[in-house]
C-alpha cells in the first residue's frame, strides 16, 4: 500500500490513508489494549496510536513535503509546510474500548480533499473538495443527503462550552424537536458522514471553531461537498470565531433546528 502511494492524487491519498487506519482499528478490535490517559476522563488506546502511525506512513510516502496534525502525535513533518493533513485515527475511542463498532477514521487535507472510513462497514466516504461519494466494494456512489429519516445526531459529550446559552440536551426537550425529529447519540463524527449520505437528517455539536479540528474537518468537507447546509450553532459560517456545528441535509431541516436552538416556537422558522 505505502510503496504504491506516490502516484495518487490528493483524494486517493486521503482514501488510502483512511483505509490504512481503518485496517488497524478493525484488526485490533476486541483485544485488551493499553490505555493512555489524557485527563478529564479521556484516553487513547494502543489502537489510536497504531492507526495514526499507519495513516502517517501513507501520507509520508505519498506527500513527504506535507505536514501532519494528528490527534495523538500532534504536529509532525516538515516545519512550516505549505500543506497540512488533519488526522483523527479513531473517532469514538470510548465506543471502541467497550466493544462498540460506531467509530470513524478521519483524514483531511486542510481546505482540500478528505476521507472518513467506517472500519466495520467497509465504507470510505470521500470528497475531492467539490463532490462527495462513498466507496464500497471498489465502487463509488455519489452521496445524496436527505432529511427523510428525521434522525438528528447530537453530541452530548462534555465539556459544554456554550452553556447555559446552549446545551444540546435542551434541544431534546424542545416541543418542536419532539414533534418532527428523533434523536440519536452515536458519540463519533461518523454521524457527519451519515448526514452527507442520507442516513441522518442533521448533526449538532457545541464547541468553538471546528473547521480546523482533526475530529471534524473531514466530516465538514464531506457535508459541504454533498450539498448539506453547514453552519455553526448561531447560523454563522463555520470558521474563526465560530461556535460548534449544525449540519443539516437541507435548508428546511436546518431552519427548523436553528429555530429550536434559538428557542423560538416550533413553527417559526422565518429567517432562521
Amino acid at each position: 500500500m505505502i510503496s504504491s502511494c506516490s502516484g495518487l492524487d490528493d483524494t486517493e491519498v486521503a482514501i488510502a490513508a483512511a483505509r490504512a487506519g481503518a485496517d488497524v482499528v478493525r484488526g485490533l478490535y476486541g483485544r485488551r489494549l493499553a490505555r493512555i490517559d489524557k485527563g478529564a476522563g479521556d484516553f487513547a488506546t494502543a489502537a489510536d496510536v497504531a492507526a495514526e502511525e499507519a495513516i502517517l506512513g501513507v501520507i509520508r510516502a505519498a506527500r513527504p513535503e506535507d505536514g501532519v496534525l494528528g490527534e495523538e502525535g500532534g504536529r509532525r513533518g516538515a516545519e512550516g509546510a505549505a500543506r497540512e493533513w488533519l488526522v483523527d485515527p479513531l473517532c469514538g475511542t470510548l465506543n471502541y474500548a467497550v466493544g462498540n463498532m460506531l467509530v470513524a477514521v478521519n483524514v483531511a487535507l486542510r481546505d482540500g480533499p478528505a476521507a472518513v472510513a467506517d472500519p466495520f462497514a467497509d465504507e470510505v466516504f470521500h470528497t475531492d473538495g467539490q463532490r462527495a461519494w462513498v466507496r464500497h466494494d471498489g465502487a463509488d456512489t455519489p452521496l445524496a443527503p436527505t432529511p427523510a429519516t428525521q434522525l438528528v445526531d447530537l453530541n452530548l459529550d462534555p465539556p459544554f462550552p456554550g452553556a447555559p446559552e446552549f446545551r444540546a440536551v435542551d434541544v431534546l426537550a424542545h416541543a418542536g424537536f419532539v414533534e418532527r425529529f428523533r434523536p440519536r447519540v452515536v458519540s463519533t463524527t461518523l454521524a457527519l458522514a451519515w448526514v452527507a449520505a442520507g442516513k441522518r437528517a442533521a448533526y449538532i455539536t457545541d464547541g468553538g471553531d471546528l473547521s480546523a479540528s482533526v475530529h471534524f474537518a473531514a466530516g465538514i468537507a464531506l457535508c459541504r461537498a454533498a450539498g448539506c447546509v453547514v453552519t455553526d450553532i448561531t447560523g454563522a459560517p463555520v470558521g474563526p470565531g465560530g461556535r460548534g456545528l449544525l449540519v443539516a441535509a437541507d435548508a428546511d431541516t436546518h431552519g427548523r433546528l436553528m429555530a429550536i436552538v434559538r428557542g423560538r416556537e416550533p413553527g417559526d422558522v422565518t429567517n432562521a
